[in-house]
């Protein structure tokens, strides 16, 4: 089932669109107020987001611009405005394809299979030339042998910024510093805590270890 954010204040399309989509087994979460489709993209998991322009509050190219800086999930602009600039800015902020309304649902059908195996196309390639240890920003996860880790945030700060400095010497005080989910009144032991903790969920053996490896007086390295 491929699951669609639609954000659009036309409810009467908005519902012939759902109940179109669900023959083809997508199925639809439809939000006529760009707020709502937004707080929708925090908690839950989208597979593309169908957009309207026109929405009150908000004016869709600026949640475009949201959506964009929050997640790489694929959105479709679709709008009643035939200025060819309202086009050229969507994509620039982040669009993936524009349909200019009035359309035939068979035709966003189309469009959202050709995103969608292209998406999966380059997913996959993308998948196959990664590290055993990685940290995917569209989903904000770390991932360990393709599952994600269940992490704190302390733990999940730390794990991040050692991999953004991957095979880079990281002290303590730079984590104390740099990470926001560790306080600057942590102690270096706390430190010290946190990655015995991060490591053991790693699976990773401190004598011998495959990803964080202490040097000594300085702090660690990750080699993911």
């Amino acid at each position: 089932m491929v699951k669609v954010l639609m954000i659009e204040d036309d409810e009467e399309l908005a519902e012939i669109l759902t109940e179109y989509l669900q023959r083809f087994n997508i199925e639809v979460t439809s939000v006529p107020d760009p707020f709502l489709g937004l707080s929708a993209l925090e908690t839950e998991h989208f597979d593309l987001v169908i957009l309207d322009l026109t929405l009150p509050g908000m004016d869709g190219l600026e949640v475009c611009e949201e959506i964009r800086k929050k997640t790489n999930v694929p959105i479709i602009i679709s709008s009643a405005r035939s200025d060819i600039t309202d086009k050229i800015v969507g994509l620039e902020k982040g669009a993936d394809d524009y349909l200019p309304k009035p359309y035939d649902p068979r035709e966003l059908v189309a469009r959202i299979k050709t995103i969608l195996r292209r998406i999966g196309r380059d997913k996959s390639e993308h998948e196959s030339q990664r590290a055993d240890l990685y940290l995917d920003e569209s989903t904000k996860m770390i991932y360990l042998y393709g599952e994600p880790l269940n992490l704190t945030a302390a733990e999940y700060g730390i794990l991040a910024y050692l991999l953004e400095h991957a095979n880079e010497v990281v002290s303590r005080e730079d984590l104390i510093y740099n990470v926001d989910a560790v306080h600057e009144e942590s102690s270096l032991k706390s430190i010290d805590v946190i990655i015995s903790r991060i490591r053991h969920k790693l699976g990773d053996n401190p004598k011998h270890p495959r990803f964080i490896r202490s040097v000594r007086g300085l702090g660690y390295r990750l080699t993911p």
